[in-house]
């Protein structure tokens, strides 16, 4: 059962001004070390910053919170399995955002979707409720 659907967009050249004004007081904000790390080694990091950005917005929005009531950038993370897919792993007040959304002690599924196309990125985030 899905229990929550967010989806962003964004504007890549509104993260890059950003970058470059604000430069690792910002990214140092929003993203986790190991998104640090990928978007830097990336040929187009700002796009790589861009869809993580895009991609924390759309769980927020799924987690029902918005970044408020103890979900914090940091607590969203977006991480690549071996084959390139990227997933989502939350911490600190997301999880425990989560966790209130799971009844039962069930599973569940978070389903992430980013892409780009310059100007812009978007990310689709799916959360679902897998009964044991």
């Amino acid at each position: 059962m899905i229990i929550g659907h967010g989806i962003d967009l964004i504007d890549i050249r509104r993260v890059e001004k950003t970058i470059n004004k604000f430069g690792n007081r910002f990214i140092n904000r929003i993203f986790t070390k190991g998104e640090i790390i990928r978007s830097d080694n990336r040929n187009k990091r700002i796009e790589s910053y861009a869809k993580r950005f895009a991609a924390k917005e759309a769980c927020s929005k799924a987690l029902g919170t918005g970044f408020r009531s103890g979900v914090y950038w940091r607590d969203i993370e977006v991480i690549n399995e071996k084959s390139g897919k990227p997933i989502l792993k939350l911490t600190g007040g997301a999880l425990k955002r989560l966790e209130k959304l799971i009844t039962n002690n069930n599973d569940y599924n978070i389903s992430l979707s980013i892409t780009d196309d310059y100007p812009w990125a978007q990310a689709n985030v799916i959360i679902e409720v897998v009964e044991k």
